[in-house]
């Protein structure tokens, strides 16, 4: 086996992406109506993502990258 074949097989497999314990992207707007056009969360859910537990926020961000959040250029 070469050096090059031994480093293949040392390898990790990829991690995981860490992601942001928010989705926040720092360009908050609810305008006209109760979504952040910055993170697609509502009002309500920015105001209690503190208090949100695990399984509670995953289904937040499942929801909002399904529905192409966050975004960075509001």
């Amino acid at each position: 086996m070469s050096s090059k074949e031994i480093a293949v097989d040392a390898a990790e497999p990829n991690p995981t992406p860490v992601r942001a314990d928010t989705p926040c992207v720092a360009v908050c707007s609810t305008t006209f109506d109760e979504i952040c056009r910055g993170c697609g969360r509502t009002v309500v859910e920015v105001a209690t993502w503190v208090v949100m537990d695990e399984q509670e926020k995953e289904l937040v961000w499942q929801r909002i990258l399904a529905q192409g959040y966050p975004r960075r250029n509001g």
